[in-house]
């Protein structure tokens, strides 16, 4: 454009206006991360305004990118804050106070008029809960809502942990007096809409410790092998309206967070573990799923609908393993015929695509101060497969029924639990290196991967690498999201899939029955924002999974310390630029051989194809898989980090370096 008085070109600055989620890194600097851009958007401390880590911000960007592509941006606005609270340390002076955060990358100290310290006193540990900051502030105003001081580590650390998380210690007291106002039992009133199950056999299944019970299962046998098998879910809908401070806490914590030592739950206690819980002996609000089934796990037919239920017997996991496995017990007959169902239901399932990831989990033996002093291993059991593939065989008929409904001609809005292929380029390198333990992979369609990959899982049982490609193969495959976009769920084989089954610990669930009692009563009233709660689901349930490995970390290091100097046998668990992990076979406890520490032996470089560490001059490999030696060098509760030394790399240290030294005479001499 060409100014006619001046006969100069004049330029505009195009400015574009973004929303997306604020990450600060050690340095202070910040990075917003923005669905469709390919680069993260650089923002400078003094751009931040209001921001902290994790908020849900407006960003302004103007001008054209940098060579390296990125852009640097202005926050305008802060739309959704990530975490109120904060623990760390009180400074106190005559006529102020401030928090000085733990969390490292808590860009600002919180301010704290002096009448908002409620006793607590210079030097104290304590909570902090930001109630105001205005854009003239430099620092946001808090207020001490619990003083930590005196309270062992361990309650400091599992504290902190769910609050950088983004996770409330505790419920808003309008929350709590909601939760409180709900009358114990059943009305009459209830009856007339809902099928009474009370007078049929149910039971619930659960870990020997569970409070909250989500799921029940009634059984009845209709004629010579043909059953009704009821799958009968705590109706927390009947309790939580929309929009209510129940429902909008509900929906702010999206989950449940289990911690080593405690839970973190979704609800109040007064629902989780009374009203809403399928307790034994109690008259419950169940919303179900009744199939009549055959002896081959076919359905013959279904009803959903809500129902009132009555408990007649809680069993642990562990007391029905036993009885599959032979013992005598309540029920045995019933608990014998629903796992020959559930068992077919699953073959079946893996026949049509399902992938047969084995699980094994790793929890920790508490004393009473909840330090830990043994390790426990869980693996899924036939008890476990029993619950599991009716709580499957649910979730599908539920999404299943859902998705043939219309509104004004467009499918109803509907959160969908979906998983989709795995990436490309990781799946290559995967099978890449599979291919070098005698693997062969069909990548050709999506069912030749999921084929190809349940051969691999069976042939690899018992052998050494099967750790290794287990570990890769899980992480090869797309994280399951929520989202009403509905592309299947590719790792359970399920076109239609949903969550339906436990409303107490997962939000969409909730959201689940309520979308399916509309369309049940034909009275359909479409969520405008399901994709966005979708997303936030989403991100809370990521948030929640961070928040456990932290603590098992936490609680992984507290163990180890018993063992500093002590030599242990390891398999490398993890190769990255600056070192590998490795998991000590005996313990599954994890840490890092720092690549400065493999620096006397030879310059490292990462191959990450081949998921490995390579020596530069002597080509020594550490590999995922490989199994070591090491040494406890440090366990370090603050970092919630375990330092392991290689062992026994004395003689090869030698060798190699009497070979780097011929090697790079060789190079030099080449060179000349």
């Amino acid at each position: 454009m060409t100014n006619k008085k001046t006969n100069k070109k004049t330029s505009f600055t195009t400015t574009h206006s973004y929303k997306g989620r604020l990450e600060i890194v050690k340095n202070g600097m910040g990075y917003v991360m923005v669905e469709g851009l390919k680069k993260d958007i650089v923002i400078r401390q003094d751009k931040m305004g209001l921001a902290l880590d994790g908020d849900d911000v407006r960003v302004e960007v103007s001008g054209t990118p940098k060579k390296n592509g990125r852009q640097d941006g202005i926050i305008t606005d802060v739309i959704k804050r990530h975490q109120t609270e904060f623990s760390g340390t009180l400074k106190v002076s005559a006529h102020f106070a401030f928090l000085i955060p733990d969390k490292q990358n808590m860009p600002v100290d919180i301010f704290i008029p002096l009448e908002l310290m409620h006793d607590a006193k210079d030097g104290d540990k304590a909570i902090v809960k930001i109630k105001d900051w205005t854009p003239k502030a430099k620092n946001p105003i808090g207020e001490v809502i619990h003083i930590l001081t005196n309270e062992p580590d361990n309650e400091i650390a599992m504290k902190s942990i769910l609050l950088e998380s983004g996770f409330p210690l505790s419920f808003p007291d309008e929350v709590l007096e909601e939760a409180a106002r709900y009358p114990e039992g059943i009305s009459e009133d209830e009856l007339h809409y809902r099928k009474d199950f009370r007078n049929t056999l149910t039971v619930t299944i659960d870990p020997v410790d569970a409070k909250d019970f989500d799921d029940a299962i009634s059984f009845k046998e209709i004629s010579k092998d043909v059953y009704e098998v009821g799958v009968h879910i705590a109706d927390v809908s009947h309790y939580i309206q929309k929009s209510s401070a129940l429902d909008q806490e509900a929906f702010r914590r999206a989950t449940s967070v289990y911690l080593p030592d405690r839970v973190a739950p979704m609800l109040p206690e007064r629902l989780s573990n009374e009203l809403c819980s399928l307790r034994p002996h109690e008259d419950k609000y169940t919303f179900s799923a009744v199939f009549q089934l055959d002896g081959n796990g076919i359905v013959l037919d279904y009803w959903l609908g809500k129902t009132v239920i009555h408990s007649d017997r809680r069993f642990s996991y562990e007391e029905v393993q036993e009885m599959i496995e032979g013992a005598d017990g309540d029920h045995k007959e019933v608990i014998m015929t629903l796992n020959s169902i559930a068992q077919t239901l699953r073959k079946k399932r893996f026949q049509k695509g399902a992938i047969n990831f084995s699980s094994q989990e790793v929890r920790f033996q508490l004393d009473e101060n909840a330090k830990p002093i043994g390790i426990i291993i869980k693996e899924s059991k036939e008890a476990h497969q029993l619950i599991e593939e009716l709580m499957l065989l649910a979730n599908k008929q539920v999404a299943t029924y859902v998705s043939a409904f219309e509104f004004k001609g467009r499918e109803v809005p509907f959160p969908y639990r979906v998983h989709d292929v795995p990436d490309v380029d990781k799946l290559k390198m995967f099978t890449a290196f599979a291919g070098r333990f005698g693997y062969k992979f069909n990548i050709a369609t999506p069912e030749d991967i999921a084929a190809s990959f349940n051969e691999m899982l069976q042939l690899v049982q018992g052998k050494p690498e099967q750790h290794v490609l287990e570990t890769l193969g899980i992480r090869t495959m797309s994280k399951a999201v929520y989202t009403t976009d509905n592309i299947g769920h590719y790792g359970l084989g399920f076109s239609h899939y949903c969550h339906f089954t436990s409303p107490i610990r997962r939000y969409p669930d909730v959201l689940v029955h309520r979308v399916l009692w509309e369309c049940l009563n034909n009275d359909i009233k479409p969520v405008k924002h399901m994709e966005q709660e979708c997303r936030h689901c989403s991100e809370m349930e990521r948030k929640a999974m961070d928040a456990e490995r932290s603590a098992n970390k936490y609680k992984q290091v507290e163990y180890m310390q018993q063992f500093v100097g002590e030599d242990f046998d390891a398999v490398i668990s993890g190769v990255s630029t600056f070192g590998f992990w490795a998991e000590t076979v005996e313990h599954k406890c994890e840490g890092m051989v720092s690549k400065t520490d493999l620096n006397d032996i030879d310059d490292f470089e990462f191959k990450e194809d081949e998921y490995a560490l390579v020596g530069f001059l002597t080509g020594l490999k550490f590999s995922m898989g490989d199994k070591i030696k090491v040494k406890v060098a440090a366990a370090n509760l603050e970092k919630r980090q375990i330092d392991f030394a290689l062992v026994g790399m004395e003689d090869v240290k030698l060798a190699h370096r009497a070979r780097a030294k011929v090697k790079s005479q060789k190079v030099k001499k080449g060179k000349r």
